[in-house]
């Protein structure tokens, strides 16, 4: 059985996540409301690459979201390898 969320329900239990989210709910502006969550990770190549996979198979349509805070334009990051 697949479970449709609100986004807001997304967004508490995928904190700083990708997410795809299959058959999305949308407004009139197609923002994102609710749907079934696929797939969630931390890195987006992956969550991208099932949105792939699925889409040969799966529903015609489907979103991908970050549920984390996005930088302000111009704002430098570094990342380092663990």
């Amino acid at each position: 059985m697949t479970t449709v969320l609100t986004i807001d329900e997304i967004r508490r239990q995928h904190p700083a996540q990708w997410v795809l989210i299959e058959d999305p709910q949308t407004d009139e502006s197609q923002a994102v409301k609710g749907g079934v969550v696929a797939w969630h990770s931390a890195n987006r190549d992956e969550v991208y690459r099932k949105a792939v996979e699925r889409r040969r198979s799966g529903p015609r349509r489907f979103a991908v979201i970050y549920t984390g805070e996005i930088p302000a334009p111009g704002t430098a990051m570094a990342f380092g390898a663990a």
